[in-house]
């Protein structure tokens, strides 16, 4: 598999998808921690922390290669472990979130997408990762 098959199918489906939350993420953090910070800092410096990792995902994905998704699985692994840990502490804690972030309830808010793309993403980079043929030495 080249690194174009990485970008097609199910690869272009999933881009699409980041690209999206990247860009609705960041979109919401900057207009929350602009307008409205000081009601609830915490859950708005999430927000924007989980749209950079929405966005360093995407453009790992876009890219391709051996560099790239290999920054794309951290980015996923990333967001997989603030899925979990801002879930579970937003719902121990629901004073410290007025406000819901990408991650909160497990991301409940968005039909716990948050919580299954990262798993996806990390799927996707073990599939096309074991497709390629090992690099030669230099």
């Amino acid at each position: 598999m080249s690194d174009s098959a990485g970008r097609s199918g199910p690869g272009r489906v999933l881009v699409v998808i980041y690209a999206i939350f990247a860009i609705g993420a960041t979109s919401r953090a900057a207009v929350q921690i602009l307008t409205r910070f000081d009601e609830a800092p915490l859950a708005y410096v999430l927000s924007a922390l989980a749209a950079g990792v929405y966005v360093v995902a995407t453009i790992g994905l876009i890219a391709g290669g051996r560099t790239p998704m290999r920054v794309a699985a951290v980015s996923c692994t990333v967001e997989l472990v603030g899925v979990l840990v801002v879930g579970a502490f937003s719902l121990l804690y629901p004073s410290a979130f007025p406000d819901d972030t990408v991650w909160s309830r497990f991301g409940s808010g968005y039909l716990f997408i948050p919580l299954v793309l990262p798993v996806l993403g990390l799927w996707w980079v073990r599939r096309v990762s074991r497709s390629r043929p090992p690099a030669e030495p230099v």
